[in-house]
């Protein structure tokens, strides 16, 4: 990352898009943190707190788009600054959508919790911690700009794939055995397909701070893991 321009109002221009990156990375992890909580605890006042909250994700992307595009119209950056402010859009709509995600899981959570408690939700929180550490490490990555870190959450997202995979098929297996579960089942399929979606843009992200940093995207193949699409009909994003 490029500093010491000769006019300081510049560098302070470009810390403030990092720092409203990294607060609104920060609301997005919590977001999906209190959605997964409020699952594991059917705390359905949680749950509309966590969609109340997403106002304020939607607030910050805003605020970005508005100090990115005053940066290219005023600033003309060129270079490691460019990429810089570009970057900084991209990963804003990809945050926002972070939060969607979580806004989703927390509006099934209110579906489900009308429901009584028959489906099994343990992998639900584990992948939700999952993709937690890497909202955390992206943001770390991109603050600091360590694309080591980055290429490091880049390739967990197969993991995230792999317990997805785990979950669908045992869901598939409960909705069998109790035609009772088929709902409340469907509530925890889209569940979890929210956070592994959560998971591809963490990827998405951290492939963008790789090619902001280093100028070069990552040369292998993405890694990726979720074969539930050749399985049966997967959920739609929601």
């Amino acid at each position: 990352m490029s500093s010491g321009h000769i006019v300081k109002s510049f560098d302070e221009e470009l810390e403030g898009v990092r720092n409203t990156i990294v607060e609104m990375g920060g609301l997005a992890e919590s977001q999906l943190e209190a959605a997964v909580r409020s699952l594991s605890e059917r705390n359905t006042e949680l749950a509309l707190k966590t969609i109340e909250a997403d106002k304020a994700v939607d607030e910050l992307e805003h605020k970005v788009d508005n100090m990115a595009i005053r940066l290219l119209a005023l600033r003309s950056p060129v270079a490691d600054d460019l990429r810089l402010v570009i970057s900084a859009l991209k990963i804003a709509s990809l945050l926002e959508r972070v939060a969607d995600y979580a806004t989703n899981i927390s509006k099934r959570v209110i579906a489900l919790n009308l429901a009584p408690s028959i489906a099994p939700i343990s992998s639900i929180p584990r992948m939700g911690e999952m993709v937690r550490r890497m909202i955390d490490d992206t943001l770390t990555a991109y603050s600091t700009g360590d694309a080591d870190l980055a290429l490091d959450v880049w390739t967990r997202d197969q993991e995230v794939d792999q317990l997805y995979n785990s979950m669908f098929r045992e869901l598939l297996t409960f909705m069998m055995e109790d035609p009772r579960s088929i709902t409340s089942c469907t509530h925890l399929i889209f569940m979890a397909k929210n956070i592994e979606r959560i998971g591809d843009h963490m990827t998405n992200i951290a492939e963008i701070i790789i090619y902001q940093v280093s100028g070069e995207m990552p040369k292998d193949p993405r890694p990726k893991g979720d074969k539930t699409s050749m399985t049966m009909i997967e959920p739609k994003d929601s």
